[in-house]
This record gives C-alpha cells, structure tokens and sequence, in this order.
C-alpha cells in the first residue's frame, strides 16, 4: 500500500534568513528605495519578499506585485503594467496629465486616468513620455511597494522602463527587484548596466546564499514538525540538496522512504533509493531542454560521470575518445551549460552539477543503452589516468554491464582503502561485489573473508552482517574459510549490532569449525573470554581464556598473542585482580607496527572500560588517550567508537558535565547503531535526565542503555543503568518497583559472581531494600559485596561499601553511626574522584547529623553541597537539600543584593520552564523541585509573561529563542551548554 504523506507547501516558518530579511524589510520602509534580491533557482527569493511583506513595520503600505515569464516574446512593459492595474481604488481624483499616456495599457484605470495626450510622432518621444507617466502615477500613489520578480527573463523595453523609475524614484516608492544573476542576459546587469544610487534614495543589494548545515535542519523541523534528525541524516541531507530551500522543501516531501530506509543502513543509501522529486526532475528537465544538443551531450556525460570533472573528461565520454584534449567545440558545449546554469564550475577545470539530485535528474532521463554506452566510454577514459581512480571505474564497469571488469577494479579499490586506512570505504566497495550475485563460490568466499576481516573494526554493519550470514550458510564453502568469516561474524554481532546471543553462538561453531587454524580459534576464544557480554559465571570467561593461552603458546605471530594476552588482561582487570595494571602498562609499551598495533589498541580500549567500571578513572584516561591514538593511527573505527564511549562515562564520573549530552547525542549520531557504543551514551543522557528529575527522559535513555533488553546488554552498563533506575523509581514513588529493579540488577551480579561491577549498584538497591523494610536482605546484599570484592583492586566499589553500611545504619536508626560511614564514603568518592556521589553521600551524613545538631556546622555543611548539586547542574539534589533545610526551620543564605532578572528568567524559573517544556504539570515539577504546587504556579505565571507567551506549549520555543539570541532565559540542562 502507498501512503502519501500531506505536508506543507512550504516551511511554515522563514529559515536562516533573519539577516537578510531585516535588511530588506529595512529598505522597504525607508522610501524612497531600492532593494534587489538575488539568488539561484529554488534559493527563496520570492520567499524572502513575501515575508518582508507580512512585516508588521510594512503594513498600511500599498503593494504591486509583478513579475516577468519565459516567454518567446515578452510583451514590452508587461511586468509592469501588469502590476499597475491594481491601483484602482487607491488614486488621488487629480493626477499628473501625463498619466493620460496610459489609458491604452490600463483600460482598468481609465475611469481614473486623465484624458489621452496628443500623440507624439518621434518613437523615442512617445517611449519617454509613457515613462514619465509611469513614474507619475506611482508618485501619486504614496507609499508603494512595488515587487518585480524574475527579471532576469524581462525584455528590454521593461528593463528601460525599470532603470528609468530606480535613477529617480518617486519619494514613496519602495522597489523590489529579483533576478537569477546566472540567466541574465549581456553583460550580466540586472538592469543592463551598472546601478548608481541617486542621493536620498535607500540602496542594497540582498544576495541569498545556501543555507548550511543548521539552516537546513532547521528547515527539516519546520516542514515535519519533528526536531528528530540526526547530524548524520542532516549532512547527508544538506549534501545532497546543496542547501537549497526549494530541493529541501522537495527532497523533505518524499522523506517517509528515505527516514525508515536511513534506521537500516547508512543514509547515503536511503538518500539513494529515493526518486528525484517531481517537481525537481521537471524544473532540471526544463533547464535541459533548451540546450543545443552538443551542451545537452556533455550534460549527460556529467551526470554519467557523478563527480566534478575537467572538459577534456567530459568531452571523451560524449565522444569515446579518450586521452585527447578539449576541442574548441567541447569547450563551448560546456560553457553553454554552465550559462545556462545546469554545469557549475567546481574549481580549476572542475565541472558538475549544483547538487546530488540534479545529476540524478539527468541521469534518469538517459535510455538504458545510451547509459551503458557513456558508462563504458566513462571507464575507458578513466583507465588511461595515473593513477587510476579505481572506485569510480568500479562503478563505470558495473553499470556499463562489464562484470568482469568491475569485480577486478572493486578489489583493488578496496585494496587500496585498507591500505590508506579508509576501511569504512573498503567495506562499501566489498559490500557491493558480494550482493552482486553473479559471483562463483570461489570469489564469493575469497570476498567475503575480506569483507568480515575490514567490517569487523569498523562502524557499518548492517548490510555486512545480512551478507556474511547467507555465505556461511553455503556448505560449500571450506570449512576453514567458514569458520574464519562465521568468526568476524560473530564479532560483528557481539560488538557492532548488539545481538550477543547470536554473536556467542556463531563464536563457539567458528571455534570448532577453525581445529585446523588454531591461532584463528584462540582469538575466537579470547573473544568468548570478555565478561561484559552475557551473564555466565566468570568461571565459563576464565576456562575461555586458558584454552586461548593454552592454543597460542607457541604461536609466532605476535599479532595473535598479543589479541589473547590483551583480552585475558581486560578479563583480569574487569574480576579486580591487583597485579595486572603493571602487566596492561608493560603490553602496550610494547607495541608495535599493523596488525598488531591494532589488537594493543583493542586492549587498550577494553583496560580504559575496565578501568572504569572499577573507578580507576585517572588510570582509564591513560589507556583511553593510548587506546584512541593508535585506533586513529591504524584506520579502526570501532575502536575509536569504543574509547569515545568510555570517554563519555569517564565525564559523568569527573562531573564534567557541561556539553556532555550534546556529545552523547554526537556519538550517537555517529556511531550508526553500534550498540557497544550508543550503550554507554544512552546510560550518560539517562542519568543526566535523571539528575535533572527528567523521569520519563531518563527511563527511556536507562531502557536504551541495556535494561529493555538484558541478555544483550554489557553487564557493567547494566548494572549502572538498574542502580540508577532503582534510585529513579524510588523518587517516583514506587518503592516496590524500585525494590525488583534492584533485585533483578543484583541477581545479574550474583550469576556473573563480579561484585567489582556493583559500585553503582549497590548503594540504590540496598536504598530500596531498607525502604521497602527488608533490612535483613539490605545487610545480606552489603556483606555479599564486602565479600565479592575482599581482596580486589576495586576503588568504586570499595566507595560504596562504607555507603551501604551507612544506609543499614540509618535504617536500624543508629544516626551517629551511619554519618561516620558516609563521611567515609564521601571522601572514598572524592578520591577517585567522583565529585557527584561524593555529594551524595555527604548530604547523607549532614542529614544524620543534623537533626541532633549541637551547632550550625551540618546545616552550612548541607547548604555548601546544594550549591555543588547546583554547579554539578544536578537541580533535583540541589532543591531536595534546600528542602531539608527549610524542613528543619534553618534560614537559606540571604537573597538580599542580588542582581535583578529584569524581564529574564531567574535560575528558578529556568528550571521551571525546562520542565514545563517537557509538558509537565505544576504538582510534577513541584515533585521535581521540592516545592509547593502553589509557587510553581506563580513560577509559571511570572515565565509565560517574561517569554511573552500566552501558553504552556509555546515555553520550549520561546525559551530556545531567547538562547539563540543569547539571553539566559533558556532552561539549564546539564550537558547542554547552556
């Protein structure tokens, strides 16, 4: 079934023009004035005019809109009596008696018109006074905006007509002229000559421009009414419309394919499988038309060619001669489409078109043999360059139907990718060979080893996976060389698509399927080794590892010993063993070239996530920054992913939380779904959310995390994310769902026996357990995990050991006891450091202290950590410390001398407003803030008067608007920037 989607002629708002608007806007109402507009095709500028016309500083302004057409034979002055006519109704009972030059043209103002003058013999007389006449009649017409569209396609005469009335306008006139600099005619003039500003009269020349990047995801929210795209979409987009409003309102209007086809695959391929607008394909058709058939050939040699390309490549491909210059007549065909403005000039002796879909336009119109026949004159003059371009003469010999050809050159592209590094590249070439079908077994299986061994450090994997499960369905095919693409298969699914049971399974067959290759099985088993994936008993990661070992004792290839020592180094790392920081130190000061300098960037990564879920952080950045510079020195993608996703932990952890969810949401636009990745950004964007008091904003990112889908999540992710979604829900008020979140993240870490892992954990769940009155199990869960990690290098975990106890203490009611224990986990967090649970736990020992205080020192204790929930951006943990405060009737600092807000928001009231634009109610946000629903309503009223709004659904736009323009009205959110 085909569903048509209905959207909007246009965007409902003008995009990426404010300059340019308050600049014409401002000519227009400083008559007398000429303002003149210009721009490509589908660039805006009828757009632009119109909404300068809506300006309310335009109003009570009459206004004549005109415009000239590509016609055969324009009528002379026709643009301009055609506007004329509307001034009926709006003329002074006298005029000028020259106006009586016009009652022939203007039979609908010839009950207004003075009588007709005698006529004058001498043509250039008559011409003059026809002028005058013009000019006279819209002085009499006060204040007039007059608007003369497209002059690049008006005759002469109107173009006279026109120079005559801007070298002297009449006082009130307000004109606005638009034109196509590229289809002028001539010299190039707008006005066939150079224009001067007359004194006294308001001047400017108003170019528009492609709108970039912002501007076009900006247009894409306007148009959709969705602020969902993500910086990959949003490029690939701008790319291939050039930024042009028109091709973006077009391409915006087929987007239902492209937007469910973009969450499968890359967006270049949805983009690709998208068919040239309507609209778009006639208006390129249009400019084609009109071509002499030697410019309309090199047209289509260009859009045959794709790329940007000199006259001497396109003049072969029209002809198939190649390795011989331009003649004279393939330069002027070229010269004639880039006048025409179908060719742009790309550079020196670089011609393409203006963007994607006009090369797609043309392209589609060529005839299946006319295109296979350019294809192959294509190839043939590519071949004879040095170097050869072999990508582009991959895809000339495919589509010119030459198989044999085209798997020759895609080889050695891909060859030749690797070898640069560009593995994202050599994956995509390889992709296209083996989806081909008419390849033997024998390719088939020689391809598809090399396309497992490129995908499996890079990003893209979707298609990869789909292709590499159906060749190792092929019994056919040997079993060695099965097992080895089944092995990166496996990789493929563990790591980039986030399928570990799958990924597990396809493992342990390549492991057997591999007797043959020992060194390739080891790595399989080194693989099967990592504990984040899945939830066996470390004792099934640890056998893993020694048959690894045992497989690769006398292996020479240092790349492979390298793969299994550094996993079996992670796994030690990740149980908490004490020794082996120094064994990860020695492992990567001894690196070395290629392959091998890959597996230590491998290790790397993995011993900076280790690293970090035990909470040695300083120790993570080290291995992080190795980690990331030898993944970018040796072209890994995913590695580089991998250390950029423990990054993101690692400033959460640090408190650096300033811009931290715009790089969250970054990675997550670039990663392209890997889910090893986007799990650690979706647990950072969730327990920011949750800081914030963003419940149902932090859930979703929590579940995203891992916890919507356990059994296929990392195991230390996880168990952050249910700590964190322990301590949500108990906030929420649902103590018995907090109470089973934990049980069930503990459970995890039971099976799994790697208490080590429990540092986020521990603290919220025995939180739930004390609070849902099961402070027996709360005491269980405290010495399970002072048992699991007795004896282990684990910092975090040893920091939320005195929490815990500090919690069954409050819980038994021994106030003076679990303050101690917390002040000790206070300052075991800020050792690591770990600035916010380092709060967290000190406002849990001021509370203890403070209801038996003696003097002021908790209270100022309590008042210090809620202004570094506040500078944290943690607003939730800084009101519920003030509420406590006012709870026990201890006075807030004074607010005397402050600075005044004026008509800007107040920090309150941002934190208001963000939550209001969230679309939460008053008794939420009083939930949120620990106030009372009575001052939020004031808080509400005071933010909707201050943004100038008169809803609640109107405060995020407002809010943001403010922020653009760079006041702080605009809520605080941690991460934002703001």
């Amino acid at each position: 079934m085909t569903v048509t989607v209905l959207r909007p002629a246009e965007a409902p708002v003008l995009v990426g023009r404010a300059r340019e608007l308050g600049a014409l806007v401002d000519a227009v109402t400083r008559s007398p004035s000429v303002a003149m507009v210009e721009g490509e095709a589908g660039i805006g500028k009828t757009r632009l005019i119109r909404e300068a016309l809506r300006d309310p500083a335009v109003r009570g302004r009459r206004v004549l809109l005109g415009g000239c057409r590509p016609l055969r034979e324009p009528f002379p002055y026709g643009p301009v009596f055609d506007l004329l006519r509307h001034l009926a109704g709006g003329l002074p009972p006298a005029l000028n008696p020259v106006c009586g030059a016009l009652r022939a043209y203007l039979p609908e103002l010839a009950d207004r018109l003075p009588p007709a003058p005698e006529l004058l013999s001498d043509l250039r007389a008559r011409r003059h006074r026809l002028f005058r006449a013009v000019r006279a009649l819209l002085d009499a017409a006060g204040e007039t905006v007059m608007v003369v569209e497209d002059l690049h396609w008006t005759d002469d005469g109107t173009r006279d007509l026109l120079r005559f009335l801007v070298d002297d306008p009449p006082d009130g006139l307000s004109a606005v002229l638009s034109y196509r600099r590229e289809d002028l005619p001539g010299s190039g003039l707008p006005l066939g000559r150079a224009y001067r500003q007359p004194p006294g009269t308001t001047a400017v020349v108003i170019p528009l421009r492609p709108l970039d990047v912002h501007g076009v995801r900006g247009m894409f929210t306007a148009l959709t009414g969705s602020a969902e795209s993500s910086d990959a979409f949003t490029a690939e987009l701008h790319r291939r419309t050039a930024g042009i409003p028109f091709v973006v309102e077009e391409v915006v209007r087929a987007l239902p394919t492209a937007e469910h086809d973009a969450q499968h695959g890359t967006e270049q391929a949805a983009f690709a499988r998208m068919p040239v607008p309507t609209r778009l394909q006639e208006a390129v058709a249009d400019r084609v038309s009109v071509l002499s058939p030697a410019a309309a050939d090199a047209v289509r040699a260009a859009s045959v060619l794709r790329v940007p390309a000199g006259e001497a490549l396109i003049a072969a491909v029209v002809r198939g001669t190649p390795g011989q210059p331009a003649a004279p007549a393939d330069s002027a065909a070229v010269r004639e489409a880039l006048r025409a403005g179908v060719l742009h000039e790309w550079g020196e002796d670089r011609y393409g078109f203006r963007h994607a879909l006009a090369q797609q336009a043309v392209y589609a119109g060529l005839l299946g043999p006319d295109r296979h026949r350019l294809h192959r004159q294509a190839m043939r003059a590519l071949a004879a360059e040095d170097p050869q371009p072999l990508i582009q003469l991959a895809y000339h010999a495919r589509h010119g139907g030459e198989p044999a050809q085209w798997q020759r050159y895609a080889e050695a592209a891909a060859c030749s990718a690797r070898e640069m590094g560009d593995l994202a590249l050599a994956v995509g070439v390889l992709e296209e060979l083996l989806s081909d079908g008419r390849l033997g077994r024998p390719e088939c299986a020689r391809i598809a080893v090399d396309l497992s061994r490129d995908a499996v450090v890079g990003l893209t994997h979707h298609r990869a996976t789909a292709l590499l499960h159906d060749i190792v369905r092929d019994g056919h095919i040997p079993e060695a060389v099965r097992g080895e693409i089944r092995l990166n298969l496996g990789l493929l699914l563990y790591n980039q698509a986030g399928r570990y049971e799958e990924g597990r399974v396809n493992t342990e067959v390549a492991v057997a399927e591999l007797h043959a290759r020992p060194a390739l099985a080891a790595r399989g088993m080194a693989a099967l080794a990592m504990p984040s994936w899945g939830d066996h008993p470390r004792q099934v990661y640890e056998a893993w590892i020694a048959r690894a070992e045992a497989l690769v004792a006398h292996e020479s290839d240092p790349a492979v010993r390298t793969a299994v020592r550094g996993n079996h180094l992670a796994l030690r790392m990740s149980l908490g063993d004490p020794a082996v920081r120094a064994e990860a130190d020695g492992l990567i000061a001894g690196s070395g070239p290629g392959t091998h300098r890959r597996q230590v960037a491998r290790a790397c990564g993995n011993f900076a996530d280790a690293a970090t879920c035990l909470g040695h952080y300083r120790a993570a950045q080290r291995y992080r920054a190795e980690g990331r510079r030898l993944a970018a020195e040796c072209g890994a993608a995913f590695l580089e992913g991998i250390v950029e996703g423990t990054a993101l932990r690692l400033e959460w952890y640090a408190g650096r939380w300033r811009g931290l969810a715009e790089r969250c949401r970054h990675t997550l636009d670039a990663v392209q779904g890997v889910s090893s990745i986007a799990a650690d950004a979706h647990l950072v964007l969730g327990l920011l959310a949750s800081a914030l008091g963003e419940w149902d904003e932090a859930a979703a990112e929590l579940a995203a995390a891992g916890l919507a889908d356990p059994r296929n999540a990392p195991a230390p992710v996880l168990a952050t994310a249910a700590g964190a979604m322990t301590r949500l829900l108990a906030a929420r008020g649902e103590p018995e769902r907090a109470r089973a979140e934990a049980e069930r993240g503990l459970a995890r870490i039971r099976r799994k026996d790697i208490w080590p892992w429990a540092g986020d954990l521990a603290p919220p769940a025995v939180t739930a357990l004390v609070r849902a009155g099961e402070l027996r199990a709360a005491e269980e869960v405290t010495a399970e995990l002072a048992a699991g990690i007795a004896g282990r290098d684990a910092p975090l975990a040893a920091a939320a050991l005195p929490a815990c106890r500090g919690i069954v203490a409050a819980g038994h009611g021994r106030a003076e006891e679990a303050a101690v224990l917390f002040t000790a986990a206070q300052r075991a967090y800020g050792a690591l450091p770990q600035p916010y649970s380092a709060a967290r736990a000190g406002e849990a020992a001021a509370r203890c202290r403070l209801p038996a205080a003696a003097g002021p020192e908790p209270a100022r204790e309590l008042a210090a950590l809620a202004q570094q929930f506040t500078d944290l951006g943690a607003i939730r943990d800084a009101a519920r410390c003030r509420r406590v405060l006012r709870g026990h009737n201890v006075p807030l600092p004074s607010r005397r001398g402050r600075r005044g807000y004026g008509d800007q928001l107040s920090p309150r009231e941002r934190e208001v407003a963000r939550l209001v634009a969230l679309g939460r109610t008053n008794r939420e946000i009083a939930d949120v803030l620990y106030l009372s629903p009575r001052t939020v309503e004031q808080h509400v009223a005071k933010l909707l008067r201050k943004l100038h709004v008169g809803s609640r659904s109107e405060v995020a736009e407002a809010a943001g608007r403010a922020d653009a323009a760079g006041r702080p009205d605009a809520a605080p959110r941690p991460g934002a920037g703001n």
